[in-house]
């Protein structure tokens, strides 16, 4: 039996799996704009703080796949369709994908991207059947996502950009990191002038005058950092939802594997998170599926790559796995951009 065939009666997927820092007690959480790090206390009083979101871990799932930091596809994944973007922008030319684009596949350097004459997101209107004010076939869109970017449907995509905006994806394959019982570690530390000009104003004769005075001058930080009883990482894996978008045996089990192999490959080599939150897996990975273990990394390779190759059969990819588009660019000034008052009064014209 397949380790794919014991899911086939579960509605998801949990995983659970105990982590501890490489060296030493401390470790740094994810910090937040105007927040720091995630602190709150669970409903029993135990503090907890987020080692690392569910946004940040979208990214580093994605980035298992990534041939260094992309924008390509690791060679090991090849035939695994997704869309390529070439910018020309000032005599150069800057290549980006839906596998790095914040917005994947609505990214604006992708939808207005062309093949030939025709527009990439005229495309994808076409081939999904998507009119403004008509109902949303979505087995045919998700179809179309499979056929371009199966990595969208997995991390989700939003088509802001497209009429309407009313078609949204949501993740199917989703990680977070958190400390129970954590207790903050303070130190701190100070960078010296070594002039002995602890102000910073000998400065270097050209080009200085602009720079902060901390560049020069002795600095005295603070730093925290964390300890915690346990740090814990989660993942979950919608396997109704995948089955829902109905695309057949092949399409779902090759969804279901890829998002298993990117968990497994950030276990295994994605848990340097940062400077000071260098961790390691402590222990057996726990599953909410009564008698399945996530397999190791090559046992997983090979079942994403045997159906890679079975939905290429299929023909539910594209005809070439790297869809090619070309984008022209241009930097806008602020008068080339509508006012605030432009744009509301396009507003009102359009409510009367």
């Amino acid at each position: 039996m397949s380790f794919l065939d014991k899911l086939n009666n579960s509605n998801s997927l949990l995983l659970k799996v105990d982590l501890y820092p490489k060296q030493g007690d401390r470790f740094q959480p994810t910090g937040f704009p105007n927040l720091g790090a995630a602190e709150y206390k669970r409903p029993d009083g135990v503090s907890m703080v987020l080692v690392e979101s569910a946004q940040s871990m979208a990214n580093r799932l994605e980035k298992m796949c990534l041939s260094d930091d992309g924008p390509m596809l690791n060679h090991e994944l090849d035939g695994l369709p997704y869309v390529v973007s070439r910018i020309s922008f000032n005599g150069k030319q800057i290549v980006t994908s839906s596998l790095i684009e914040p917005h994947r596949l609505n990214s604006p350097f992708i939808l207005d991207g062309k093949d030939g004459n025709e527009k990439f997101i005229d495309k994808l209107k076409s081939e999904m059947n998507y009119s403004k004010g008509q109902p949303l076939d979505w087995n045919k869109i998700a179809s179309v996502i499979l056929k371009y970017d199966p990595n969208s449907l997995l991390h989700g995509v939003f088509f802001a950009n497209m009429e309407g905006g009313r078609i949204k994806i949501q993740r199917a394959v989703t990680g977070f990191i958190e400390a129970e019982d954590a207790s903050v570690a303070e130190s701190g530390g100070a960078k010296i002038n070594l002039l002995g000009d602890p102000k910073g104003k000998i400065r270097v004769a050209e080009n200085s005058k602009d720079i902060d005075d901390n560049v020069y001058g002795n600095v005295l930080y603070n730093r925290i950092e964390y300890t915690a009883k346990h740090i814990t990482a989660f993942f979950s894996i919608d396997l109704s939802l995948i089955r829902g978008y109905r695309l057949g045996p092949e399409a779902e089990r090759l969804l279901i594997s890829l998002s298993l192999y990117k968990i497994r490959r950030f276990l295994n080599s994605g848990l340097r998170l940062r400077t000071a939150c260098d961790l390691k897996v402590n222990g057996k990975i726990e599953s909410s599926v009564q008698g399945f273990e996530l397999p190791d990394e090559n046992e997983l390779l090979k079942t994403v790559k045997e159906y890679i190759g079975l939905c290429k059969q299929k023909g539910l990819f594209s005809e070439n796995a790297v869809t090619e588009l070309v984008v022209e660019a241009k930097e806008f000034t602020d008068k080339d951009q509508k006012s605030d008052q432009d744009i509301q009064d396009q507003d009102k014209e359009t409510n009367d």
